[in-house]
């Protein structure tokens, strides 16, 4: 089974602090839609880029894709 990463990318000046910040709410939808998740993050692409990611199995992306809607998404 494919690993996928959804991501939301944040940029500008408080790109670091709204990654961070939308990072807990992640952590809280894997927590109450019981998600078997790889992990959850948030990355630096620079100064004013930082993503957060949710990693999962493929057969999940579906329903965690159309609830939260990431901008986009690649192999994990």
């Amino acid at each position: 089974m494919r690993k996928l990463k959804l991501i939301w990318d944040f940029k500008g000046p408080d790109a670091s602090r709204t990654a961070a910040h939308h990072l807990i709410h992640l952590d809280e939808y894997v927590e109450s839609e019981k998600v078997a998740s790889i992990a959850t993050g948030v990355e630096e692409i620079n100064d004013r880029h930082h993503i957060a990611y949710i990693a999962l199995e493929e057969e999940h992306m579906p329903a965690v894709r159309d609830a939260l809607k990431p901008h986009r998404g690649q192999l994990w």
